[in-house]
Protein backbone atom coordinates (compact mmCIF):
# COMPACT_ATOMS: atom_id res chain seq x y z
CA UNK A 1 0.00 0.00 0.00
CA UNK A 2 2.84 2.59 0.56
CA UNK A 3 4.29 1.04 -2.52
CA UNK A 4 1.73 2.40 -4.25
CA UNK A 5 1.72 6.21 -3.00
CA UNK A 6 5.56 6.14 -4.12
CA UNK A 7 3.95 5.50 -7.70
CA UNK A 8 1.42 8.12 -7.25
CA UNK A 9 4.45 10.53 -6.56
CA UNK A 10 6.62 9.51 -9.71
CA UNK A 11 3.33 9.24 -12.46
CA UNK A 12 2.82 12.96 -11.88
CA UNK A 13 6.53 13.72 -11.87
CA UNK A 14 7.33 14.26 -8.11
CA UNK A 15 8.41 11.29 -7.10
CA UNK A 16 11.84 10.03 -6.13
CA UNK A 17 14.19 8.05 -7.40
CA UNK A 18 13.69 4.34 -7.10
CA UNK A 19 16.36 1.66 -6.26
CA UNK A 20 15.31 -1.93 -5.75
CA UNK A 21 17.42 -4.70 -4.05
CA UNK A 22 16.07 -7.93 -4.97
CA UNK A 23 17.72 -11.08 -6.50
CA UNK A 24 14.80 -11.74 -8.44
CA UNK A 25 12.94 -8.90 -10.89
CA UNK A 26 9.44 -7.97 -9.55
CA UNK A 27 6.65 -5.81 -10.09
CA UNK A 28 8.56 -3.60 -7.90
CA UNK A 29 11.90 -3.56 -9.60
CA UNK A 30 10.00 -2.97 -12.92
CA UNK A 31 8.77 0.15 -11.71
CA UNK A 32 12.64 1.18 -10.22
CA UNK A 33 15.14 3.59 -12.06
CA UNK A 34 17.93 0.90 -10.78
CA UNK A 35 17.82 -2.63 -10.03
CA UNK A 36 20.48 -4.40 -8.36
CA UNK A 37 20.00 -8.14 -8.76
CA UNK A 38 22.49 -9.40 -6.01
CA UNK A 39 23.17 -12.81 -4.67
CA UNK A 40 21.28 -14.05 -1.61
CA UNK A 41 22.67 -13.40 1.70
CA UNK A 42 25.24 -10.46 0.38
CA UNK A 43 23.08 -7.56 1.52
CA UNK A 44 25.61 -6.78 4.34
CA UNK A 45 28.51 -6.55 2.16
CA UNK A 46 26.41 -4.08 -0.36
CA UNK A 47 25.63 -1.93 2.06
CA UNK A 48 29.47 -1.65 3.21
CA UNK A 49 30.32 -1.11 -0.39
CA UNK A 50 27.79 1.82 -0.75
CA UNK A 51 29.28 2.81 3.23
CA UNK A 52 33.36 3.07 0.94
CA UNK A 53 31.69 4.94 -1.65
CA UNK A 54 30.37 7.73 0.63
CA UNK A 55 33.54 7.87 2.83
CA UNK A 56 35.07 8.65 -0.90
CA UNK A 57 32.54 11.01 -1.97
CA UNK A 58 32.31 13.03 0.89
CA UNK A 59 28.96 11.71 1.79
CA UNK A 60 29.58 11.15 5.56
CA UNK A 61 27.92 14.14 7.27
CA UNK A 62 31.24 14.35 10.01
CA UNK A 63 29.54 16.96 11.91
CA UNK A 64 25.95 14.87 12.53
CA UNK A 65 28.55 12.06 13.31
CA UNK A 66 30.88 13.73 15.58
CA UNK A 67 27.58 15.29 17.56
CA UNK A 68 24.96 12.79 17.86
CA UNK A 69 26.55 8.70 17.26
CA UNK A 70 29.17 6.98 18.49
CA UNK A 71 31.50 3.67 17.27
CA UNK A 72 32.18 5.56 13.96
CA UNK A 73 36.02 4.34 13.64
CA UNK A 74 34.92 1.00 13.93
CA UNK A 75 32.78 1.24 11.12
CA UNK A 76 34.82 3.33 9.25
CA UNK A 77 37.68 0.99 9.05
CA UNK A 78 34.84 -1.95 8.01
CA UNK A 79 33.78 0.66 5.56
CA UNK A 80 37.24 1.26 3.86
CA UNK A 81 37.87 -2.41 3.90
CA UNK A 82 35.25 -2.72 1.13
CA UNK A 83 35.81 -1.14 -1.79
CA UNK A 84 33.37 -0.82 -4.79
CA UNK A 85 34.88 -4.03 -6.71
CA UNK A 86 35.25 -6.60 -3.71
CA UNK A 87 31.53 -5.79 -2.37
CA UNK A 88 30.40 -5.66 -6.42
CA UNK A 89 31.94 -9.28 -6.80
CA UNK A 90 30.66 -10.95 -3.56
CA UNK A 91 27.53 -9.32 -4.40
CA UNK A 92 27.53 -10.73 -8.08
CA UNK A 93 26.58 -7.22 -9.73
CA UNK A 94 28.26 -4.91 -12.01
CA UNK A 95 30.64 -2.29 -10.25
CA UNK A 96 29.12 0.27 -12.02
CA UNK A 97 25.92 0.01 -10.48
CA UNK A 98 27.14 0.18 -6.79
CA UNK A 99 28.79 3.64 -7.84
CA UNK A 100 25.08 4.71 -9.68
CA UNK A 101 23.46 3.86 -6.14
CA UNK A 102 26.47 5.65 -4.17
CA UNK A 103 25.95 8.79 -6.61
CA UNK A 104 22.26 8.93 -6.31
CA UNK A 105 22.49 8.75 -2.19
CA UNK A 106 24.92 11.85 -1.92
CA UNK A 107 22.99 14.15 -4.65
CA UNK A 108 19.75 13.48 -2.53
CA UNK A 109 18.21 15.59 -0.43
CA UNK A 110 16.58 13.06 1.81
CA UNK A 111 17.04 9.14 1.40
CA UNK A 112 14.65 6.51 2.36
CA UNK A 113 15.19 3.10 2.75
CA UNK A 114 12.44 0.52 3.00
CA UNK A 115 12.58 -3.17 4.02
CA UNK A 116 11.35 -6.13 4.74
CA UNK A 117 11.86 -9.87 5.25
CA UNK A 118 13.94 -10.35 2.72
CA UNK A 119 16.51 -8.31 4.94
CA UNK A 120 15.17 -10.04 8.09
CA UNK A 121 15.23 -13.47 7.94
CA UNK A 122 18.82 -13.99 7.59
CA UNK A 123 21.94 -15.42 10.28
CA UNK A 124 22.71 -11.50 10.10
CA UNK A 125 19.59 -10.49 9.85
CA UNK A 126 20.10 -7.41 12.44
CA UNK A 127 23.32 -6.59 11.47
CA UNK A 128 22.07 -5.85 8.28
CA UNK A 129 19.33 -3.29 9.38
CA UNK A 130 21.91 -1.92 11.66
CA UNK A 131 23.80 -1.37 8.39
CA UNK A 132 21.00 0.17 6.92
CA UNK A 133 20.62 2.78 9.92
CA UNK A 134 24.41 3.11 9.83
CA UNK A 135 24.12 4.67 6.02
CA UNK A 136 21.39 7.21 7.29
CA UNK A 137 23.44 7.72 10.83
CA UNK A 138 26.59 8.55 8.67
CA UNK A 139 25.07 10.78 5.92
CA UNK A 140 22.48 12.12 8.37
CA UNK A 141 19.64 11.37 6.49
CA UNK A 142 17.37 10.74 9.74
CA UNK A 143 15.13 12.96 11.65
CA UNK A 144 13.53 15.16 8.92
CA UNK A 145 10.58 14.21 6.23
CA UNK A 146 11.25 12.04 3.71
CA UNK A 147 14.40 10.84 5.10
CA UNK A 148 15.52 7.54 7.42
CA UNK A 149 15.60 3.64 7.59
CA UNK A 150 11.94 2.63 7.58
CA UNK A 151 11.28 -1.22 8.90
CA UNK A 152 7.87 -2.50 6.65
CA UNK A 153 6.88 -5.12 8.71
CA UNK A 154 5.86 -8.72 7.75
CA UNK A 155 2.58 -9.11 9.86
CA UNK A 156 -0.39 -6.72 10.33
CA UNK A 157 0.25 -5.13 14.20
CA UNK A 158 3.63 -6.60 14.06
CA UNK A 159 4.72 -2.59 15.66
CA UNK A 160 2.39 -3.07 18.33
CA UNK A 161 2.86 -6.67 19.28
CA UNK A 162 6.56 -5.93 20.24
CA UNK A 163 5.65 -2.53 22.25
CA UNK A 164 3.48 -4.88 24.36
CA UNK A 165 6.23 -7.22 24.73
CA UNK A 166 5.04 -10.29 22.42
CA UNK A 167 8.57 -11.47 22.03
CA UNK A 168 10.84 -13.81 24.06
CA UNK A 169 13.09 -11.73 25.55
CA UNK A 170 10.53 -8.85 26.11
CA UNK A 171 8.24 -7.02 28.47
CA UNK A 172 5.85 -4.18 27.86
CA UNK A 173 7.13 -0.88 26.94
CA UNK A 174 10.39 -2.43 25.04
CA UNK A 175 11.57 -3.75 28.25
CA UNK A 176 14.17 -6.44 28.14
CA UNK A 177 13.40 -9.11 30.70
CA UNK A 178 17.30 -9.38 31.48
CA UNK A 179 17.47 -5.46 32.44
CA UNK A 180 16.63 -5.60 36.68
CA UNK A 181 15.37 -2.70 36.75
CA UNK A 182 13.02 -3.17 33.89
CA UNK A 183 11.54 -5.79 35.52
CA UNK A 184 11.32 -4.33 38.87
CA UNK A 185 9.04 -1.63 37.27
CA UNK A 186 7.08 -4.43 36.00
CA UNK A 187 6.78 -6.04 38.98
CA UNK A 188 5.45 -2.99 40.96
CA UNK A 189 3.17 -2.17 38.62
CA UNK A 190 1.81 -5.38 38.93
CA UNK A 191 1.86 -5.34 42.39
CA UNK A 192 3.84 -8.66 41.95
CA UNK A 193 6.93 -9.36 44.62
CA UNK A 194 10.43 -8.57 43.63
CA UNK A 195 11.54 -11.81 42.04
CA UNK A 196 8.86 -12.99 40.30
CA UNK A 197 9.60 -12.07 36.62
CA UNK A 198 12.26 -14.51 35.85
CA UNK A 199 15.11 -13.12 34.78
CA UNK A 200 16.06 -15.32 31.29
CA UNK A 201 14.40 -14.55 28.29
CA UNK A 202 11.75 -17.19 27.19
CA UNK A 203 12.45 -19.76 24.51
CA UNK A 204 12.23 -18.23 20.30
CA UNK A 205 10.41 -20.44 18.31
CA UNK A 206 12.87 -22.76 17.49
CA UNK A 207 14.15 -23.10 20.88
CA UNK A 208 10.70 -24.11 21.57
CA UNK A 209 10.70 -27.25 18.61
CA UNK A 210 14.08 -28.51 20.44
CA UNK A 211 12.75 -28.46 23.56
CA UNK A 212 10.20 -30.57 22.56
CA UNK A 213 12.57 -32.56 20.96
CA UNK A 214 14.60 -33.15 24.26
CA UNK A 215 11.08 -33.78 26.04
CA UNK A 216 10.75 -30.98 28.02
CA UNK A 217 8.14 -28.67 26.72
CA UNK A 218 4.58 -30.15 27.69
CA UNK A 219 2.25 -27.40 26.36
CA UNK A 220 2.77 -25.67 23.07
CA UNK A 221 -0.13 -23.26 22.70
CA UNK A 222 -0.21 -21.59 19.33
CA UNK A 223 -1.71 -18.07 18.84
CA UNK A 224 -2.22 -16.26 15.53
CA UNK A 225 -0.10 -18.36 13.22
CA UNK A 226 0.44 -21.38 11.05
CA UNK A 227 4.33 -22.86 12.04
CA UNK A 228 3.49 -26.25 10.15
CA UNK A 229 3.52 -24.46 7.37
CA UNK A 230 5.82 -21.18 8.36
CA UNK A 231 8.98 -22.76 10.28
CA UNK A 232 11.38 -24.34 8.42
CA UNK A 233 12.71 -27.75 8.55
CA UNK A 234 9.11 -28.72 8.24
CA UNK A 235 9.89 -32.71 8.84
CA UNK A 236 11.57 -32.05 12.08
CA UNK A 237 9.30 -30.04 13.16
CA UNK A 238 6.57 -32.15 12.47
CA UNK A 239 8.29 -34.90 14.35
CA UNK A 240 9.32 -32.51 17.54
CA UNK A 241 5.48 -31.85 17.94
CA UNK A 242 4.69 -35.44 17.93
CA UNK A 243 6.70 -35.38 21.53
CA UNK A 244 4.62 -32.79 22.72
CA UNK A 245 1.63 -33.76 25.60
CA UNK A 246 -0.48 -31.03 24.93
CA UNK A 247 -0.46 -28.96 21.71
CA UNK A 248 -3.40 -25.91 21.82
CA UNK A 249 -4.08 -24.06 19.22
CA UNK A 250 -6.25 -20.68 18.97
CA UNK A 251 -7.58 -20.39 15.37
CA UNK A 252 -10.40 -19.24 13.47
CA UNK A 253 -10.48 -21.33 9.78
CA UNK A 254 -10.50 -24.70 10.00
CA UNK A 255 -8.55 -27.02 8.47
CA UNK A 256 -4.96 -25.47 9.03
CA UNK A 257 -1.79 -27.85 9.07
CA UNK A 258 -1.40 -26.82 12.75
CA UNK A 259 -4.37 -27.75 13.60
CA UNK A 260 -4.42 -31.37 12.26
CA UNK A 261 -1.37 -32.11 14.71
CA UNK A 262 -2.85 -30.00 17.88
CA UNK A 263 -5.10 -31.86 20.54
CA UNK A 264 -7.34 -28.94 21.32
CA UNK A 265 -8.62 -26.37 19.18
CA UNK A 266 -9.56 -23.41 20.88
CA UNK A 267 -12.10 -21.44 18.28
CA UNK A 268 -10.83 -17.42 18.09
CA UNK A 269 -12.54 -14.37 16.78
CA UNK A 270 -11.09 -12.78 14.20
CA UNK A 271 -10.25 -9.22 13.67
CA UNK A 272 -13.56 -8.02 12.15
CA UNK A 273 -15.10 -9.63 15.42
CA UNK A 274 -13.52 -8.17 18.30
CA UNK A 275 -12.61 -4.70 19.81
CA UNK A 276 -8.78 -3.56 19.14
CA UNK A 277 -5.44 -1.27 18.95
CA UNK A 278 -3.20 -1.61 15.94
CA UNK A 279 -0.02 0.12 15.49
CA UNK A 280 1.38 0.55 12.07
CA UNK A 281 5.14 1.43 10.97
CA UNK A 282 4.83 4.79 11.39
CA UNK A 283 3.60 4.48 15.13
CA UNK A 284 0.17 5.80 14.16
CA UNK A 285 -2.00 3.70 16.98
CA UNK A 286 -5.81 2.71 15.35
CA UNK A 287 -8.67 1.40 17.08
CA UNK A 288 -10.30 -1.16 15.10
CA UNK A 289 -13.81 -2.33 15.97
CA UNK A 290 -15.44 -4.81 15.45
CA UNK A 291 -18.16 -4.71 13.13
CA UNK A 292 -19.68 -8.48 13.41
CA UNK A 293 -20.33 -10.87 16.87
CA UNK A 294 -17.53 -13.69 16.84
CA UNK A 295 -19.41 -16.98 15.54
CA UNK A 296 -20.30 -19.94 18.07
CA UNK A 297 -18.13 -20.00 20.76
CA UNK A 298 -15.59 -17.97 19.19
CA UNK A 299 -13.75 -15.43 21.36
CA UNK A 300 -10.90 -12.62 21.16
CA UNK A 301 -7.71 -13.79 22.37
CA UNK A 302 -7.66 -11.81 25.59
CA UNK A 303 -10.57 -12.82 26.52
CA UNK A 304 -9.21 -16.90 26.24
CA UNK A 305 -6.10 -15.77 27.97
CA UNK A 306 -8.33 -13.75 30.94
CA UNK A 307 -10.62 -16.98 31.31
CA UNK A 308 -7.28 -19.32 31.96
CA UNK A 309 -6.05 -17.09 34.40
CA UNK A 310 -9.03 -16.73 36.32
CA UNK A 311 -9.55 -20.61 36.06
CA UNK A 312 -5.34 -21.44 37.39
CA UNK A 313 -6.93 -18.97 40.71
CA UNK A 314 -5.41 -15.71 39.53
CA UNK A 315 -8.84 -13.92 39.35
CA UNK A 316 -7.56 -10.39 40.08
CA UNK A 317 -4.69 -10.23 37.65
CA UNK A 318 -6.98 -11.25 35.36
CA UNK A 319 -10.19 -9.12 35.63
CA UNK A 320 -11.01 -7.81 32.60
CA UNK A 321 -13.75 -7.13 31.24
CA UNK A 322 -12.98 -5.78 27.85
CA UNK A 323 -10.15 -5.06 25.21
CA UNK A 324 -10.28 -1.41 26.47
CA UNK A 325 -9.22 -2.77 30.27
CA UNK A 326 -6.55 -4.61 28.73
CA UNK A 327 -5.22 -1.75 26.70
CA UNK A 328 -5.66 0.64 29.72
CA UNK A 329 -3.10 -1.70 31.41
CA UNK A 330 -0.44 -1.69 29.01
CA UNK A 331 -0.43 2.29 28.11
CA UNK A 332 -0.20 2.73 31.74
CA UNK A 333 3.08 0.78 31.25
CA UNK A 334 4.57 2.44 28.55
CA UNK A 335 4.94 5.67 30.74
CA UNK A 336 8.39 7.47 30.17
CA UNK A 337 9.33 5.32 28.12
CA UNK A 338 10.09 5.13 24.12
CA UNK A 339 6.94 4.23 23.15
CA UNK A 340 4.59 6.71 25.67
CA UNK A 341 1.26 6.24 24.95
CA UNK A 342 0.01 6.69 28.67
CA UNK A 343 -2.09 9.58 27.39
CA UNK A 344 -4.22 7.35 24.97
CA UNK A 345 -7.27 4.66 25.63
CA UNK A 346 -9.70 3.35 23.65
CA UNK A 347 -12.35 6.32 24.10
CA UNK A 348 -9.95 8.93 23.04
CA UNK A 349 -9.23 7.04 19.65
CA UNK A 350 -12.85 6.48 19.13
CA UNK A 351 -13.60 10.23 19.48
CA UNK A 352 -11.02 11.36 17.79
CA UNK A 353 -9.22 8.77 15.34
CA UNK A 354 -5.96 7.59 15.12
CA UNK A 355 -2.92 9.08 17.00
CA UNK A 356 0.74 8.55 17.15
CA UNK A 357 3.35 8.03 20.02
CA UNK A 358 4.92 9.06 21.84
CA UNK A 359 1.60 10.23 23.63
CA UNK A 360 2.31 10.69 27.00
CA UNK A 361 -0.38 11.34 29.53
CA UNK A 362 -1.71 14.86 28.79
CA UNK A 363 -1.53 14.98 25.38
CA UNK A 364 -4.12 17.04 23.26
CA UNK A 365 -5.28 14.79 20.48
CA UNK A 366 -3.63 15.56 17.34
CA UNK A 367 -0.73 16.33 19.63
CA UNK A 368 1.88 13.23 19.11
CA UNK A 369 4.85 13.52 17.48
CA UNK A 370 4.92 12.36 14.01
CA UNK A 371 8.65 12.75 13.52
CA UNK A 372 11.46 11.12 15.84
CA UNK A 373 14.80 11.65 16.33
CA UNK A 374 14.96 15.31 15.67
CA UNK A 375 16.97 17.95 17.09
CA UNK A 376 14.01 19.49 18.90
CA UNK A 377 12.41 16.54 19.79
CA UNK A 378 14.52 14.12 21.99
CA UNK A 379 13.03 10.99 23.61
CA UNK A 380 11.45 10.91 26.98
CA UNK A 381 14.02 10.48 29.92
CA UNK A 382 16.71 11.22 27.40
CA UNK A 383 19.56 13.80 28.50
CA UNK A 384 18.75 17.36 27.41
CA UNK A 385 19.87 17.75 24.03
CA UNK A 386 20.31 14.79 22.64
CA UNK A 387 18.54 12.51 20.37
CA UNK A 388 18.65 8.71 20.85
CA UNK A 389 17.45 6.56 23.15
CA UNK A 390 20.69 4.98 24.62
CA UNK A 391 22.15 5.46 27.80
CA UNK A 392 24.49 8.26 25.99
CA UNK A 393 21.69 9.81 23.87
CA UNK A 394 23.73 8.97 21.05
CA UNK A 395 22.95 6.34 18.26
CA UNK A 396 25.37 3.23 18.17
CA UNK A 397 26.91 1.97 15.16
CA UNK A 398 27.60 -1.38 14.59
CA UNK A 399 30.43 -1.91 12.45
CA UNK A 400 29.40 -5.86 11.85
CA UNK A 401 31.28 -7.56 9.27
CA UNK A 402 29.91 -9.48 6.51
CA UNK A 403 29.43 -13.05 6.84
CA UNK A 404 27.27 -14.25 3.78
CA UNK A 405 25.07 -17.47 3.99
CA UNK A 406 24.96 -20.07 6.87
CA UNK A 407 24.23 -22.06 4.05
CA UNK A 408 26.20 -21.57 1.04
CA UNK A 409 26.05 -23.89 -1.90
CA UNK A 410 28.21 -26.53 -3.11
CA UNK A 411 29.01 -29.13 -5.70
CA UNK A 412 26.13 -31.14 -4.20
CA UNK A 413 23.70 -28.84 -3.94
CA UNK A 414 24.98 -25.86 -6.23
CA UNK A 415 21.87 -23.71 -6.18
CA UNK A 416 20.29 -21.66 -3.43
CA UNK A 417 16.77 -21.66 -2.93
CA UNK A 418 14.84 -18.28 -1.93
CA UNK A 419 11.55 -18.13 -0.21
CA UNK A 420 8.70 -15.48 0.02
CA UNK A 421 4.99 -14.58 -0.89
CA UNK A 422 3.03 -13.64 -4.14
CA UNK A 423 1.21 -10.77 -4.15
CA UNK A 424 -2.60 -12.36 -4.12
CA UNK A 425 -1.79 -14.74 -1.28
CA UNK A 426 -0.64 -13.95 2.43
CA UNK A 427 1.50 -16.09 4.82
CA UNK A 428 -0.07 -19.84 5.06
CA UNK A 429 -3.42 -19.36 3.25
CA UNK A 430 -5.78 -20.37 5.91
CA UNK A 431 -7.67 -17.27 4.53
CA UNK A 432 -6.47 -16.81 0.91
CA UNK A 433 -6.85 -20.80 0.08
CA UNK A 434 -11.01 -19.39 0.43
CA UNK A 435 -10.54 -16.94 -1.93
CA UNK A 436 -11.53 -17.95 -6.10
CA UNK A 437 -10.19 -14.90 -7.40
CA UNK A 438 -6.74 -15.05 -5.54
CA UNK A 439 -6.48 -19.02 -6.46
CA UNK A 440 -7.30 -18.38 -10.18
CA UNK A 441 -4.48 -15.86 -10.08
CA UNK A 442 -2.14 -17.65 -8.38
CA UNK A 443 -3.65 -21.37 -9.01
CA UNK A 444 -0.28 -22.95 -7.72
CA UNK A 445 3.24 -22.88 -6.92
CA UNK A 446 5.99 -22.27 -9.55
CA UNK A 447 9.39 -23.10 -8.95
CA UNK A 448 11.51 -19.71 -11.07
CA UNK A 449 14.72 -21.01 -12.81
CA UNK A 450 17.36 -19.46 -14.51
CA UNK A 451 17.30 -20.67 -18.25
CA UNK A 452 21.32 -21.36 -17.74
CA UNK A 453 20.34 -23.80 -14.35
CA UNK A 454 17.15 -25.08 -16.30
CA UNK A 455 19.78 -26.30 -19.27
CA UNK A 456 21.94 -27.99 -16.38
CA UNK A 457 19.55 -29.92 -14.97
CA UNK A 458 17.51 -30.75 -18.18
CA UNK A 459 14.39 -29.21 -17.12
CA UNK A 460 12.21 -27.63 -19.47
CA UNK A 461 9.39 -24.78 -18.91
CA UNK A 462 6.25 -26.31 -17.13
CA UNK A 463 7.97 -29.76 -15.94
CA UNK A 464 8.42 -31.05 -12.53
CA UNK A 465 11.21 -30.53 -11.12
CA UNK A 466 12.60 -32.27 -7.55
CA UNK A 467 14.19 -29.62 -5.54
CA UNK A 468 16.41 -31.36 -3.04
CA UNK A 469 18.19 -29.76 0.28
CA UNK A 470 20.21 -31.57 3.16
CA UNK A 471 16.57 -31.74 5.19
CA UNK A 472 14.48 -33.14 2.43
CA UNK A 473 13.03 -32.95 -1.06
CA UNK A 474 9.76 -31.58 -2.62
CA UNK A 475 8.70 -31.59 -6.41
CA UNK A 476 7.09 -28.20 -7.80
CA UNK A 477 6.52 -27.36 -11.19
CA UNK A 478 9.02 -24.89 -13.51
CA UNK A 479 8.86 -21.78 -14.88
CA UNK A 480 11.82 -20.92 -16.65
CA UNK A 481 12.40 -16.92 -16.31
CA UNK A 482 15.10 -14.55 -16.86
CA UNK A 483 14.05 -12.30 -13.87
CA UNK A 484 15.65 -14.22 -11.07
CA UNK A 485 19.55 -14.56 -11.26
CA UNK A 486 21.61 -17.27 -12.53
CA UNK A 487 22.46 -19.72 -8.96
CA UNK A 488 19.38 -18.77 -7.28
CA UNK A 489 15.76 -20.12 -7.53
CA UNK A 490 12.59 -19.20 -5.96
CA UNK A 491 9.53 -20.75 -4.61
CA UNK A 492 6.77 -19.20 -3.28
CA UNK A 493 6.29 -20.24 0.79
CA UNK A 494 1.99 -20.28 0.75
CA UNK A 495 0.95 -24.05 -0.02
CA UNK A 496 1.41 -26.54 2.82
CA UNK A 497 0.43 -29.78 3.48
CA UNK A 498 -3.53 -28.60 3.66
CA UNK A 499 -3.48 -27.99 -0.09
CA UNK A 500 -3.29 -31.78 -0.99
CA UNK A 501 -2.07 -32.11 -4.48
CA UNK A 502 -0.91 -28.59 -4.71
CA UNK A 503 0.92 -29.27 -1.88
CA UNK A 504 4.50 -27.70 -2.47
CA UNK A 505 6.19 -27.06 1.48
CA UNK A 506 8.99 -25.02 0.29
CA UNK A 507 9.86 -24.88 4.15
CA UNK A 508 10.67 -28.42 4.73
CA UNK A 509 13.84 -27.41 2.12
CA UNK A 510 15.09 -24.50 4.54
CA UNK A 511 17.55 -24.71 7.37
CA UNK A 512 17.03 -23.33 10.70
CA UNK A 513 20.07 -21.52 11.31
CA UNK A 514 18.86 -17.92 12.03
CA UNK A 515 20.24 -14.25 13.12
CA UNK A 516 21.50 -14.78 17.13
CA UNK A 517 19.82 -11.56 17.71
CA UNK A 518 16.13 -11.53 16.47
CA UNK A 519 16.11 -15.30 16.18
CA UNK A 520 14.64 -14.79 12.70
CA UNK A 521 15.40 -18.44 10.75
CA UNK A 522 17.14 -17.68 7.07
CA UNK A 523 14.64 -18.30 4.90
CA UNK A 524 15.75 -16.36 2.33
CA UNK A 525 18.55 -18.75 1.31
CA UNK A 526 19.56 -22.67 1.46
CA UNK A 527 21.30 -24.97 -0.76
CA UNK A 528 19.57 -27.27 -3.15
CA UNK A 529 20.13 -29.33 -6.16
CA UNK A 530 17.85 -29.72 -9.24
CA UNK A 531 16.55 -32.63 -10.82
CA UNK A 532 13.96 -33.83 -13.31
CA UNK A 533 11.25 -35.14 -10.98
Amino acid sequence: MLFQRLLKRRRKGAGPRLAVVDPRATATSDAADLHLAIAPGTDLALLCGLGHLLLQRGGVDRAFVAAHTEGFADLETLWRAWDPERAAAVCGIAAAQLHQLADWWCEATSVLSLWSMGVNQSREGTATVAGICNLHLASGQIGRPGAGPFSLTGQPNAMGGREVGGLAQLLPGYRSVTDPEQRAEVERHWGLAPGSIAPQPGLSAWQQIEAMERGELDLWWVTATNPLVSLPSLDRVRAAVTLCPLVVLSEAYAGTETEAVAHLVLPAAQWSEKDGVMVNSERRVTLCRAFRQPPGEARPDWAIFAELGRRLGFTEPFRYGSAAEVYAEFVALTAGRLCDSSGLSHELLAGHGPQQWPFPAGTAPGGGQARLYTVDDPFPGAPEGHRFPTPSGRARLWADPPLGLAEPPDAAFPLVLTVGRLLGHWHTMTRTAHVARVSKAHPEPLLEVHPEDAALAGLGDGAMARVRSRRGAITARVRISERIRPGTVFLPMHWGAAQGKLACEANRLMHELGCPISKQPELKGAAVALAPA
